[in-house]
């Protein structure tokens, strides 16, 4: 009788244990930086109390307290959970952390950890995503304007995701407050990584491959200008087999596609700008010459100034116009010392300032809307330090800085209203009529189909949180910023790379577990270095509460499992910021 009880004792001991899951970022933390792990439970499961780090040799190297339990009622009914925080540990390697019986997956601990393990995989993804196989060269280089006989040379470019080999500038532009920088943030991601740890890159011995990828991006946006000033938005491939159906087009819902292919400030014309002006300052160019990236920059700027509102579906500028205008701008003054360029850009600045809530969070429109983005929402923050990177009027230099500080800390108090082991950014947005908190994006948006995961977004964030921290919010703990900037920022990449409920790291190549691979046209697809989407809001209700991940849905699990540029353009950004020294 004794021995059955033992048995039936040792037997819900190793049940319990099978529930218990530690979700942990599975590449690396930086050694002097905040670093924790998330402990899963079942809801009434006996809660541990320690956990440990165990290093190669299968010691212990370092023991702490679990905090919590907590629930997450929005996301799960039946899980709580627990945080493992081992910021105090500092030592170098590779180790695993260990609660009771359970091992979570590998990690490494070191410094400039992420910058130092990815930045290579990250250029080598883009490199691959080039537009660059003889048919697509083939048939680029000769591409119909909707709806006319005219053909133009828009070669080059990269593939704007696993699953879609078209090209854009930017997309949704139809919806008014969701357009994302694609191509061009990418360029302008990697000149602004390229300029922020160049010593590091030679170290590397990626410096010239950067800037490589660099430049096959500026002459794509060059050959994209049109002879009225304009910038060509889209070549579409339809989601065709052949490579002769791309048009040049502008994009609405359902694939439904016009002659509206003029680029506004927020539909991609703002990045372009800033994009081609930073790199004009080069001691290197690709196709086009330094003075004609910078002469095509400012063709453009002239022209938006006069007529962007032409190129809005609604006619009406909003943030997004300010703050891609605001980058634009700023660049363009940099590069010229020109006054004009200069009160563009303070005329940006200015809007921001005013857009800016009580609350902190930004309004889009001239009414209520809320600012929200699902992969830019970082940007407002970021287009406004690097306008502090010229300005040095103290008046200026005064208002923005405020603008910077009221947004940052609008985002760690929203973050923090809740229930929230994960640290995973929130937001405010509107839905039905009320404007509410929460921590994904609505499905019933403008756009009236487009949703999908968010690591964009996080990783835009974190960079706010450090950039603009520097300048806001300074401290002499990791990055440069105060440790609860520090604990944000590092929330947003480890929740990327494995630190989530699915216990996914969407940095494919690296980490455990990883989504499946993605085939695609002309021997694209899924690379090493591409960040897929992620995790989205509950598909169903549409307001962004609940939680879902699906592997495989009918087609339709490119909502979370496929790579897209703006991803890795926005880690890549982050992670560099992580491991400069200084704004």
């Amino acid at each position: 009788m004794k021995a059955l009880v033992v048995l039936f004792l040792l037997s819900a001991f190793m049940i319990a244990q099978s529930t218990v899951q530690i979700f942990v970022n599975q590449v690396g933390f930086e050694r002097l930086g905040p670093k924790s792990a998330i402990v899963s439970l079942g809801t009434g499961q006996l809660v541990p109390s320690t956990f440990e780090i165990v290093g190669p040799d299968g010691a212990a190297s370092y023991r702490g307290k679990l905090s919590g339990p907590v629930q997450i009622f929005d996301w799960f009914n039946d899980r709580t959970f627990c945080i493992a925080d081992f910021s105090r540990f500092t030592s170098k390697g590779s180790f695993i952390l260990r609660v009771g019986a359970v091992w979570s997956p590998k990690f490494q601990i070191g410094d400039d950890e992420l910058a130092t393990k990815t930045v290579g995989s990250i250029i080598s993804y883009y490199h691959h995503q080039r537009a660059n196989t003889p048919e697509e060269i083939a048939a680029d280089s000769k591409v119909l304007l909707y709806g006319s006989d005219t053909r133009v040379d828009l070669h080059g470019g990269w593939c704007d995701a696993s699953g879609d080999v078209s090209k854009y500038f930017s997309h949704l532009a139809y919806a008014n407050f969701m357009s994302p920088q694609q191509i061009p943030l990418v360029v302008w991601s990697m000149a602004s990584a390229r300029d922020k740890i160049s010593e590091r890159l030679e170290q590397w011995n990626l410096k010239d491959g950067l800037e490589d990828e660099a430049l096959w991006g500026a002459d794509y946006i060059m050959r994209s200008l049109a002879p009225d000033d304009t910038f060509y938005m889209v070549v579409f491939s339809y989601f065709s087999k052949d490579p002769n159906a791309r048009r040049v087009v502008g994009l609405y819902a359902d694939s439904v596609t016009t002659n509206e292919y003029q680029c506004a400030f927020r539909s991609g014309g703002g990045m372009a700008i800033a994009a081609l002006a930073r790199a004009s300052q080069w001691n290197r160019h690709g196709e086009f010459t330094s003075n004609q990236y910078l002469n095509g920059a400012k063709r453009a700027f002239a022209h938006l100034l006069t007529h962007n509102a032409d190129y809005l579906h609604d006619k009406k500028e909003n943030i997004t116009d300010d703050y891609c205008a605001l980058l634009a701008a700023t660049e363009l003054w940099i590069a010229t010392d020109e006054k004009l360029y200069g009160d563009e850009a303070r005329h940006r600045a200015a809007n921001l300032e005013r857009r800016l809530t009580p609350q902190g969070y930004f309004i889009s429109d001239d009414g209520t809307r809320p600012f929200w983005h699902a992969s830019d929402a970082g940007l407002p923050v970021v287009a406004l330090v690097r306008y502090l990177d010229k300005e040095r009027d103290r008046k200026f230099r005064a208002a923005a800085k405020a603008t910077i500080k009221g947004a940052l800390d609008y985002n760690l108090r929203v973050t923090g209203e809740a229930p929230n082991p994960f640290g995973y950014a929130r937001q405010t947005y509107r839905v039905n009529g009320e404007i509410k908190d929460g921590f994904f994006i609505p499905h019933e948006n403008e756009t009236g189909w487009w949703w999908q995961g968010e690591d964009a977004r996080l990783a835009s964030l974190a960079t706010a949180a450090i950039e603009g921290g520097r300048l806001v919010e300074p401290g002499r703990g990791a990055y440069g910023v105060s440790g609860r900037l520090a604990k944000y920022a590092t929330e947003q990449l480890s929740w990327i790379l494995g630190a989530n409920p699915s216990g996914m790291c969407f940095l494919y190549g690296f980490g455990e577990r990883n989504v499946p691979h993605m085939h695609s046209k002309f021997g694209h697809g899924s690379e090493k270095g591409g960040i897929s989407n992620g995790i989205t809001g509950k598909e169903g209700p549409g307001d962004g509460s609940g939680i879902d991940f699906k592997e495989e849905d009918n087609g339709n699990e490119w909502r979370w499992t496929e790579q897209w540029l703006p991803h890795s353009a926005w880690f890549l950004q982050a992670v560099s910021a992580m491991a400069s020294r200084s704004r």
